[in-house]
């Protein structure tokens, strides 16, 4: 299941860009961070897609969807500017962030290629 995070639980679960000047994943799982909006119909479309993969990859990616609107500062911290976006963390390496709506399969691509995770 996907889980919504603040900015608090960000910082512990994602990474602590206030203490940390380079990328420092906090996470024990790799993860993907949506970037979204209520009022934003590709995220709408993106969401339904996002649970069925936090099913499929249980115990091996969390899946964090972040509202833009109520966590302006984090929106900002990683500057991003259209939603949906992306966020992939692999346990041990740099973020890597996509942009819109993607379909289903080539997110399963990403998760593969970044975050090194197969099903």
């Amino acid at each position: 299941m996907t889980e919504n995070l603040n900015k608090e639980a960000f910082l512990k679960k994602v990474f602590n860009y206030e203490e940390n000047k380079e990328w420092k994943f906090e996470g024990e799982l790799p993860a993907i961070i949506d970037f979204y909006a209520d009022w934003c119909g590709p995220c709408k479309a993106l969401a339904p897609v996002l649970e069925e993969l936090s099913a499929e990859y249980e115990g091996k990616v969390h899946i964090y969807k972040i509202d833009t609107e109520a966590e302006q500062e984090l929106a900002a911290a990683f500057g991003i500017r259209s939603i949906p976006s992306m966020l992939f963390c692999p346990a041990n390496d740099e973020p890597q962030m996509a942009h819109g709506a993607l379909p289903k399969k080539q997110i399963e691509q990403i998760i593969e290629d970044v975050l090194k995770v197969k099903k």
